[in-house]
């Protein structure tokens, strides 16, 4: 890796780390920058889950004080999260690599369209948050961040703004409360997917380092001023990259 390239995936992981700690959807801006330096999808999506977990804590860290109150919350979903991001890593590794070229686009594709019908999520949470009071975590919310976290830990492009979406309607609380737990709930799925790849798979440290240092960095970015990102240039920022990315699974 030329120093330019390095400084190019450092640069993405600290859009990635920030904009996950914002909202989710950082894979989107780091997977393309990996797949246009050669490294192959699924290493590059390995090596890419181990150094955006360091952002995911520096995230976490960054919204401590709306995290307050939330620890049995966040014990029954993190459980869940816990399950499903192991159950997804065992299925990036045993499934052939081909499978995973042929899902990621279609995966992306959905990410993109999530990302997009966002602000839509978001007046939903406002509408519902005004109506009758949204019910504490139950079942059909357990059962979502499970299957959220298998698609996190398979390839976690907008995890984030799945696990938004669902606590957003299902729970009764406030905003920035919410993103804070998505937060530790998506900690929760990197972290048992890396230690899963450790155990299982080949991983680009030099790729790892960079983006784990861009990460930590842009976790805190996002904690302190990346609410004030315009969200439409965001999501047209992730949009073009995640086509990108698309584009360039096709090709090869």
């Amino acid at each position: 890796m030329t120093l330019w390239e390095g400084l190019l995936v450092l640069v993405a992981g600290l859009g990635a780390g920030t904009i996950n700690t914002v909202v989710g959807s950082g894979t989107l801006i780091t997977f393309p920058v990996l797949l246009a330096l050669g490294l192959p999808p699924v290493t590059a999506n390995v090596s890419n889950t181990l150094g955006l977990v360091p952002g995911a804590l520096s995230g976490a860290i960054g919204y401590r004080r709306e995290l307050t109150g939330q620890a049995p919350r966040l014990r029954r979903l993190g459980a869940a999260a816990l399950l499903g991001g192991l159950l997804g890593a065992y299925l990036l590794v045993r499934l052939p690599g081909s499978a995973f070229k042929a899902i990621v686009p279609v995966l992306i594709l959905l990410a993109l369209v999530l990302v997009v019908v966002q602000p839509r999520v978001a007046r939903a949470m406002a509408a519902r948050r005004r109506g009758e009071a949204a019910a504490e975590a139950g079942p059909l919310l357990l059962a979502g961040v499970f299957l959220t976290g298998v698609y996190g830990g398979y390839f976690g492009a907008a995890q984030g703004v799945l696990l938004i979406a669902l606590m957003g309607m299902l729970l009764d609380d406030g905003m920035q409360r919410i993103n804070a737990a998505k937060n530790v709930l998506a900690l929760i799925v990197n972290g048992v997917a890396a230690v899963f790849f450790l155990l299982t798979s080949h991983i680009d440290w030099t790729v790892v380092l960079l983006i784990a240092a861009g990460s930590v960095l842009g976790g805190q970015l996002g904690a302190r001023i990346g609410r004030r990102l315009a969200p439409p240039v965001l999501r047209g920022i992730i949009v073009a990259v995640g086509l990108v990315a698309v584009g360039r699974l096709l090709v090869t």
